[in-house]
């Protein structure tokens, strides 16, 4: 693996295209996107960081399409070639036809000398005479559709055709294109007042020079924009606010956690959902399994100073509580509903990752269960949109546990318009933020 200081002293190479190439090589060894990204921009400056940002997070929402320009264009297809110039390809291919901002020039020379540096003369001349091409039929470029809806769509939003069939089936074309099309935009940055009124944050933010507007559904959440540097902000580094998506607080709105109540957060990281429910919880006991995870959940308990959060490193199977209030599990799941933040996911994902998912999420919910008192609450909720994971879940629990019972929430919690009966449903091409699911389950004995 490349160091900070080896990308940084790549000659002929501006460092950003160097670090998205060292971020794509990090992704075909497994490690997720936002890991990567966090760890590989950190030598870059604000400016940097924004850019490569565009590249690298544009280049996978538009990967399949992408691919099928590419195919039609290196003879023998793009399986033959080194994943690594595959890479490359698709990076200079993207600051083609989707960054404006970026000459053709330097799109080409600089991914032909990254190609050169990284894999010698003949994969550098390839990948010249590739985008040389592209760039000439810029105009015209297009690749041809196949008549099945589902490969049409999966083929022009860049998804796999097994998921976008899934979802025609149970939405429709129509709403599925909208889901494709928004999870192909940049996902907007939303944060949360803490300690402070939200007029008061506006304001601070207002006079750093970040623009500020009203975030949908989430009472309180404020989207914020402007080529900002997140953690420079005065407000930041005061503790007054955390970053949260409204689907995310629609979740701890929709537990309703009685005031001063004691609650089991048991898949806490990043804390978000923690850092909500110790707005009115007496204790809130944040816990995840990964220790690396976990980090960011103390790291937020200590930069807002929420004396009421307690981090606990253990297994959501095996709580480390013998009893609370209300349990909240935001399982592990496939994250469908969260692809526009993490579009690496969607080219992870595999169908047989929904039974992995169910199972491990079946193994969490009967462990939760054990610590819920007699009269509490389990808050189940997912991130993602398959019924296996959500409706079929809960049905399969509440048949198992007759002591539990489906409740909705008090009236008001949250909007009506995402309620589902009893239960929490976020759909972002229906409310325009990430997806959620959650189920309220009243211990009734």
């Amino acid at each position: 693996m490349s160091t900070p200081a080896a990308v940084a002293n790549t000659p002929g190479v501006t460092m950003a295209r160097a670090v998205a190439a060292e971020i794509c090589a990090d992704m075909r060894k497994g490690e997720f996107l936002d890991q990567t990204f966090d760890r590989r921009i950190a030598p870059l400056d604000a400016r940097d960081r924004r850019w490569t940002r565009e590249l690298v997070y544009g280049m996978l929402r538009h990967r399949g399409w992408i691919d099928a320009l590419l195919s039609d264009r290196v003879r023998g297809g793009l399986a033959r070639l080194d994943a690594d110039v595959v890479d490359l390809l698709r990076l200079g291919v993207y600051q083609l036809t989707n960054m404006g901002s970026v000459p053709a020039y330097a799109a080409i020379a600089q991914t032909v000398e990254l190609a050169k540096r990284r894999h010698g003369i003949g994969a550098s001349k390839l990948v010249n005479a590739v985008l040389r091409r592209t760039d000439r039929e810029r105009e015209g470029l297009n690749a041809a559709l196949p008549d099945d809806a589902a490969e049409a769509l999966a083929l022009r939003y860049s998804h796999p055709q097994w998921l976008v069939a899934r979802w025609i089936e149970r939405w429709g074309a129509e709403d599925t294109e909208r889901l494709l099309t928004l999870n192909n935009s940049e996902a907007p940055l939303v944060v949360r007042p803490f300690g402070i009124v939200r007029e008061q944050l506006e304001a601070m933010l207002e006079e750093a020079g970040v623009h500020v507007a009203e975030a949908p559904l989430a009472r309180n959440s404020i989207v914020i924009s402007g080529g900002i540097t997140l953690t420079e902000l005065g407000a930041f580094k005061k503790g007054l606010f955390f970053v949260q998506d409204p689907a995310a607080t629609l979740v701890t709105d929709y537990a309703c956690v009685a005031t001063g109540a004691i609650v089991a957060d048991l898949c806490a990281a990043p804390g978000g959902k923690a850092l909500e429910l110790g707005r009115s919880a007496g204790t809130v006991m944040a816990s995840d399994r990964s220790a690396t995870r976990l980090q960011r959940v103390v790291d937020n308990k200590r930069r807002l100073d929420a004396e009421n959060i307690f981090v606990v490193a253990a297994d959501a199977r095996a709580p480390a509580i013998r009893s609370a209030d209300a349990v909240l599990i935001d399982v592990p799941c496939t994250g469908t509903g969260t692809f526009r933040r993490h579009p690496d996911a969607r080219w992870r994902l595999k169908i047989s990752d929904i039974a992995v998912a169910t199972a491990l999420q079946k193994s969490i919910l009967r462990g939760a269960a054990r610590i819920v008192a007699p009269g509490g609450l389990l808050v189940y909720s997912t991130c993602s949109l398959e019924p296996e994971e959500n409706d079929e879940q809960v049905d399969r629990f509440l048949a198992a546990n007759p002591d539990f019972a489906l409740e909705a929430p008090p009236d008001g919690a949250v909007p009506a318009e995402v309620l589902d009966g009893a239960k929490l449903r976020v759909l972002p091409q229906r409310h325009g933020t990430d997806g959620a699911f959650a189920a309220r389950l009243r211990r009734t004995s």
